[in-house]
C-alpha cells in the first residue's frame, strides 16, 4: 500500500495523464454529479471523459493505505449513492454507441442521467435512452 502522492505518481506513470490526488478526484467526482443533478447539457464526449476521475479513485483505492482508504470511503460512497439517484441504468446500451464502455466493474458508465438537456441529452435521446427532457419540460 502507498501514500496518496506515490499513488498519483504511479497512476501518472501507468498513463494517466498527470499526478493526480484523491482530494482532486474526488471533487471533480462531486463536481460532475453536482451538474448531473442539476442538468448535464456538455457534449457526450466531454460527459465520457469527465467519468474518468471516478476511474481513477477505482485504480487509486486498490494502492492506497487503508488509513487514506477508511477517511474518504464515505464521502464517495455518498457521491455514488447520488450519481445513482441521479441516473439511470441501462448497461451502457446509450453511452457505448458514442465511447467503448470498461469492464462492469466500473458500474457508473452503465448508467445515464435522468434528465436529458443540451447536446448530452440529444446524443443520449438519438442512441434510444430515456430520460426527462430539461430543454423542453415547459
Amino acid at each position: 500500500m502507498a501514500t496518496e502522492i506515490e499513488v498519483g505518481e504511479l497512476l501518472h506513470q501507468r498513463g494517466w495523464r498527470r499526478a493526480f490526488t484523491v482530494t482532486e478526484s474526488v471533487n471533480a467526482w462531486a463536481a460532475l454529479v453536482g451538474l448531473i443533478e442539476r442538468g448535464y447539457g456538455d457534449h457526450v464526449y466531454v460527459y465520457a471523459n469527465d467519468l474518468y476521475c471516478r476511474d481513477w479513485l477505482h485504480e487509486a483505492w486498490l494502492l492506497l493505505d487503508e488509513h487514506i482508504v477508511q477517511q474518504w470511503t464515505p464521502r464517495i460512497r455518498a457521491l455514488d449513492d447520488l450519481y445513482k439517484a441521479v441516473t439511470t441504468d441501462d448497461d451502457g446500451q446509450a453511452l457505448a454507441q458514442f465511447h467503448r464502455l470498461p469492464g462492469p466493474d466500473l458500474w457508473w458508465w452503465r448508467r445515464h442521467p435522468r434528465i436529458f438537456t443540451g447536446d448530452l441529452g440529444r446524443s443520449l435521446r438519438s442512441a434510444g435512452a430515456i430520460g426527462t427532457d430539461l430543454d423542453n419540460r415547459w
